[in-house]
This record gives C-alpha cells, structure tokens and sequence, in this order.
C-alpha cells in the first residue's frame, strides 16, 4: 500500500510578527526561523507518519538548500527516488508572516517547482501505478499536475486534487479528480458563492461535482470542514486546541485524509482523522509538524 505525492518542496523563512502587515505598511518582526515545507512536501511527510509508505515526485535546485530538503524527506519515511535535482535552478523558497494569534501571509517563489515537467511524471510511472493514491497541489505547473492526474487515472489510482494555491484554470482538472479538497477561500474564488452560509457551502461543493469532480469537500479552518455526500452537506467541527501557527494545517488535513482513505475509512471517518491531525498541528510553530498516529488517536478519544 502507497501514495505518491507529487508536489513542491520548498524552504521556508519564518517571520513572527505581532500582527499581519496592511497594504504598504513597513512592521518590525520578532524573530525569524528556516525550517523545510512546501505544499507538496507537507502532505508527503505527513501521509509517511501517519504510518502508509509515500514517495515523492518532485524537483529541487542544485543550491545547497537541496539536500536540506531531500535529507528532510528521507528523515520523516519520505521516498525520494523520484526527487529530481536540476542544475542551474534554486530549490523553492516560501517566505512566510506568522502573526500572534497563528493567521498567516505566505509569498512562494517556486524555483525548481515551476520546472517539474509531465516527463518527470512519466519517469514515476511505475510507482504511481502501484500506489493506492495520488495527491497533487497546485505549486508546480498545471500541465505536470494534469499529466499527473491522467496517468495515475489511467491505472485506476485514486486522485485527490488539493487546488491550492488557488488558480482558475484547477476547474478544467476537475474531471479527473475523484476527491476535491479546497479551503474555503479557494472554494470561493473557484465557484464564486458569497459566504461560507450552509447554502453557499452546498451550492459551490456541487459546483466542483458539476464541473467533473466525484466528490468534494471544503476545510473552513476554525470552523471545521464539510463535504457533499450523496447530494447533502455533511458538516463536522472543528477539534478545540489552542492555535499558535496555523501554517501547513490543510496539509497536514490533506495527507491525513489520504491516508485514513487508502487505509479503508469512508469519507467522513477520515474527515474526522484529518481534523484531529490538522487541529494538532496548529499548536506547534512551522510548516510541517504532523503529529502520531497516537496523538491523533488520543485528541479523538478525548474530543469524540
């Protein structure tokens, strides 16, 4: 049983501030730290700890920022044969604005990201066809992630789309996603509903459905996640858990989720898995910070 991933890596800068800048404002921070993310590389790590092996298709520089990111991903389970590094390129860089009460502004430059190609894609062939999944963002170019998707569909290989960040053109990838998991601003921006009402939540999800998704669901933050089954909104809150940074958290959603749905849960089980290890890695400052399966388990048991 696997996953394969196939996504940006990038470093990223951290930049505590006290509260998030407004448009031309100049604020001092209060401190900054480096650790290793990417949107790709988040769900990967957290889909390898949360116990299913993952391999990771995806492309870094040949600055000395690589191996960082390549030794991190051996680090947490993460397979990197099909990690490729391109000379004369930098390995993605994200800078990242964390304020007080955990929101966050992130800026990516993509680097080595912008250069994964749909022959990458064919150079993994044989892993995707034996995973159980394949999960894709939207930090490396459209066409590797269409190629992604079409090649994984063409061996009957689950595809999760997480359309982020978000990009009008995800809605022409929606046929061949079995499972859509926007946030709700990315909801918002690709199926134009007003508001999170319970009433724009149903009409934007079976927007996705309409436009060729199997299913879809949202993660509204705070406010828990929801999703459309068999036509009706399926709606769980949030776990309770004191918010330090929220960076990386629909991430770490998405890699949980996959992974409790190879695994063998149906979709709200693992919407209610997913929320725990994304609510738990709220609390933590950094990108990347996928708790166990047995913290998983055990903020379950204590908030069921």
């Amino acid at each position: 049983m696997s996953i394969v991933v196939a996504g940006s890596i990038n470093v990223d800068v951290f930049l505590d501030v006290t509260a998030l800048p407004r448009p031309n404002e100049t604020i001092i921070g209060k401190a900054m730290r480096q650790a290793i993310g990417g949107k790709g590389l988040n769900q990967a790590v957290a889909c390898a700890k949360l116990g299913v092996t993952t391999h990771m298709v995806a492309a870094v520089g040949d600055d000395a920022l690589a191996p960082q990111a390549t030794g991190f991903l051996t680090a947490n389970g993460v397979l990197t044969d099909h990690v490729k590094a391109l000379p004369g390129a930098t390995t993605g860089l994200a800078n990242i604005l964390v304020a007080e009460d955990g929101q966050n502004m992130i800026v990516v430059t993509p680097g080595a990201n912008g250069l994964l190609s749909p022959a990458d894609i064919d150079a993994a062939e044989s892993v995707i066809a034996a995973a159980k999944a394949l999960i894709v963002q939207l930090e490396v170019p459209i066409p590797t992630v269409r190629h992604a998707l079409e090649r994984a569909r063409a061996h009957g290989v689950l595809t999760v789309l997480n359309p982020a960040p978000v990009d009008p053109a995800a809605l022409d990838l929606m046929p061949l996603a079995d499972l859509v998991t926007p946030n709700e601003t990315e909801l918002m921006k690709l199926t134009g509903i007003p508001d999170l009402s319970e009433a724009s939540l149903i009409t934007g999800l079976k927007a996705l459905v309409a436009a060729g998704a199997k299913q879809a669901l949202v993660t509204l933050g705070s406010e828990g996640c929801a999703a459309l089954i068999d036509g009706a909104l399926v709606r769980l809150p949030a776990y309770r858990v004191k918010a330090v940074d929220a960076t990386g958290a629909g991430d770490i959603f998405n890699g949980a989720l996959v992974t409790r749905l190879v695994k063998g849960d149906n979709l709200v089980n693992a919407m209610r898995y997913a929320s725990a290890a994304s609510a738990l890695s709220v609390t933590v400052k950094s990108a990347n910070t996928c708790p166990t399966p047995d913290q998983v388990t055990q903020l379950m048991a204590q908030q069921p």
